[in-house]
């Protein structure tokens, strides 16, 4: 008989004071850009109340928890500085954490950026860079009692791998280099949630592969796996290419988070909450209800 628990982690993620449940339904992770420049919608939600608004939006249509973003991290983006991340996060992160007691993930990879979130209400710091890049910033979240996001990223390293080493392999490898900097600066293993990267530095073929791996780089159920393509080059091919209208992406993202359930994320982070919200509780029916019978 399946069980929900056959390779996945089960059981309470821990993020500062908050919790998220895993094992009774796939979760969804609500996206917030507050970014002028995001590839899918930026400029939309930079004013606060704006921003709010999208939260409550995501929140009554099934979100679990939201990730805000203050910079881009895609392929064109500019970096921008400490001081510009926070004047664009600081006010919306400020009122969303008064208005709504859900867990809230910030998006940013600067330890001083996330020193400033955590101390403002953030419960998660989701760190494109998996904590291979700032040197501080395992021991600021993991002295906070926060939880983790490390995502595996191609760009990183560039091309310092082995060619014909498969990048699911690299992935873990990376992955595991990466929780290893988290527990020694004193995070325990449901805190911490990995991150394949689709769309960082990846091929489509690498994609594909990344998103069949799923349920290894949770590490035999130790960590829940995020899976991130939405609206990502990756559905943009299942949508009709360039040419995609937003609404045909939110399609497409959609079928990949039922994918990515059905091959081992326990949580998805999307734009559309309510499109993905449906297609998983497809899967959840088929999947949560009878395994866990």
């Amino acid at each position: 008989m399946i069980k929900a628990s056959d390779g996945r982690f089960t059981g309470i993620f821990k993020c500062g004071n908050r919790t998220l449940e895993f094992g009774k339904k796939t979760l969804i992770m609500g996206i917030l850009n507050l970014t002028p420049d995001s590839f899918s919608d930026g400029g939309r939600y930079t004013d606060v109340d704006a921003a709010v608004d999208q939260c409550a939006k995501m929140i009554s249509e099934g979100a679990d928890c939201i990730d805000i973003g203050a910079e881009s991290t895609g392929p064109r983006a500019v970096p921008i500085s400490v001081e510009e991340e926070l004047e664009r996060l600081m006010p919306s992160l400020t009122a969303i954490r008064n208005r709504f007691d859900i867990p809230l993930s910030v998006d940013t990879y600067k330890s001083e950026t996330a020193a400033q979130a955590i101390s403002t209400g953030a419960d998660i710091i989701n760190d494109v860079n998996g904590f291979l890049a700032d040197p501080d910033m395992a021991k600021v979240v993991a002295d906070s009692g926060a939880g983790a996001i490390l995502m595996f990223n191609c760009r990183t390293r560039g091309d310092d791998f082995p060619a014909f080493e498969p990048i699911s392999r690299r992935c873990v490898r990376e992955l595991t280099e990466s929780i290893e900097i988290a527990k020694k600066a004193g995070m325990s293993d449901n805190m911490i949630m990995t991150d394949p990267g689709i769309g960082f530095g990846t091929t489509r073929a690498q994609d594909a592969e990344l998103t069949c791996s799923l349920l290894s780089l949770g590490m035999q159920g130790k960590h829940p796996v995020l899976y991130a393509a939405s609206r990502k080059r990756y559905a943009r091919i299942f949508a009709g290419g360039d040419q995609a209208t937003e609404a045909q992406l939110d399609y497409a993202t959609a079928g990949l988070s039922f994918t990515a359930a059905s091959v081992g994320a326990s949580i998805v982070r999307v734009h559309n909450v309510a499109a993905s919200r449906l297609a998983l509780n497809t899967f959840d029916e088929s999947f949560y209800a009878f395994a866990n019978i």
